[in-house]
């Protein structure tokens, strides 16, 4: 079985290429080691690539220093570089990302409120305060 769970922040913006059902996208995940033999801070930056509708919300949703729980498989491989060195790969393929915190505790902060027609909701991290006009056209 090849599974791999990782949690951590990006390191940059994620990196897109190609368009449609053929876009990918690759970013670089900062992951803290859980355990040190000395009291140093150990972080491992494992490279993550994403195809189709998982890049696409990566390309939407992710930056730098948010915090993610990618969910994939690891996959290697090689390829001979410009000097004719041949040089080898590990990247995880992530197929699924999840937020790993919310937007306050990521420092988006304040208040987002988004109205529509005379209705509006507030969103004050992680509940929304729904005015009562709105709770009468929901379907439940």
């Amino acid at each position: 079985m090849n599974k791999v769970i990782l949690m951590g922040r990006l390191t940059r913006d994620p990196d897109m290429r190609g368009e449609g059902t053929g876009l990918v996208a690759r970013y670089t995940l900062a992951v803290d080691r859980r355990f040190s033999r000395n009291e140093e801070n150990n972080t491992d930056f494992i490279n993550i690539v994403v195809f189709a509708k998982g890049a696409e919300f990566a390309e939407k949703y992710l930056k730098k220093g948010t915090k993610v729980v990618v969910t994939g498989r690891i996959q290697t491989g090689s390829y001979t570089n410009k000097d004719g060195q041949k040089v080898y790969t590990t990247d995880v393929v992530a197929e699924d990302q999840e937020f790993a915190e919310s937007k306050n505790a990521a420092g988006a902060g304040g208040q987002s409120e988004v109205s529509s027609s005379n209705n509006s909701v507030q969103d004050d991290g992680d509940f929304m305060n729904i005015s009562d006009g709105v709770k009468d056209d929901m379907p439940f």
